[in-house]
């Protein structure tokens, strides 16, 4: 798996990206953490410069993600990575310090929910329609599930593939998850979301019950929480600090 780092001093913090736009594209507004963290930065497997895969599985890459996380590592997932992430912390709650994740498309949790399934519908719909290319794809991608990307015309080589991996991606409506474990687990936890997504906000609110986590609500880039920059970045520095001072949620 490649990984890129930044950063020379501070805790480690290991950022998962989601779908669609790998490694620093997608952390690309905390690259200022790295005056305060060393960041660890993983291209999830299947994802380029990583070779291709015809088949991407979340709990296949949880396990492989978990192999990163070292003792007192804090772990944050965006989207499909915070699936990832909530299970590979899952897999090793002895090495993680905090756990963080932006709005994971965990519709799984909330069926039956109007909003869910609408949601759950149109993501159904452009995964069955093979006819779509890599660009076309990236673009009714960001507008279901509400994300910002920065999106060059043409898509350099690297965006197709990123494209193609997502295609190739299990559906995170399948992933199921330990919570009593995770409880249990003892660490910190906080959920961000974007306040723009019902069906988003619903997961949300089941994760911060079951994980009895922190709750924070970042308007301003949607889906891309981590894109506000500096609220995401101090709210998540705010969470890592009370973490290491060994700090628990009122």
């Amino acid at each position: 798996m490649y990984v890129e780092r930044a950063g020379a001093h501070g805790p480690k913090v290991l950022l998962v990206h989601g779908s669609i736009v790998p490694g620093w594209r997608t952390w690309q507004a905390q690259r200022p953490l790295g005056d305060h963290f060393r960041l660890v930065v993983p291209h999830r497997s299947g994802y380029p410069p990583n070779p291709p895969l015809e088949r991407i599985d979340f709990e296949v890459q949880a396990t492989e993600i978990a192999a990163l996380i070292e003792p007192g590592m804090h772990v944050v997932g965006h989207s499909y990575g915070g699936i990832v992430a909530l299970l590979a912390a899952a897999q090793a709650p002895d090495r993680v310090r905090s756990l963080a994740v932006i709005e994971p498309p965990a519709f799984g949790l909330v069926r039956g929910n109007p909003a869910a399934e609408e949601l759950i519908g149109g993501m159904d719909a452009l995964y069955a329609d093979r006819h779509l290319s890599s660009r076309e794809f990236f673009l009714r991608f960001a507008s279901e599930v509400g994300a910002t990307p920065n999106l060059p015309d043409p898509l350099p080589p690297d965006m197709v593939a990123a494209a193609e991996a997502t295609r190739a991606e299990r559906s995170p409506v399948e992933a199921s998850f330990p919570f009593a474990a995770l409880r249990q687990a003892g660490f910190p936890k906080l959920v961000f979301s974007g306040a723009h997504s019902a069906a988003f906000d619903a997961v949300a609110d089941v994760l911060e019950t079951e994980l009895a986590a922190e709750r924070a609500v970042i308007p301003g880039a949607k889906h891309s929480v981590q894109r506000t920059g500096a609220p995401f970045n101090s709210r998540l520095r705010a969470f890592i600090a009370a973490a290491e001072a060994g700090q628990t949620p009122a």
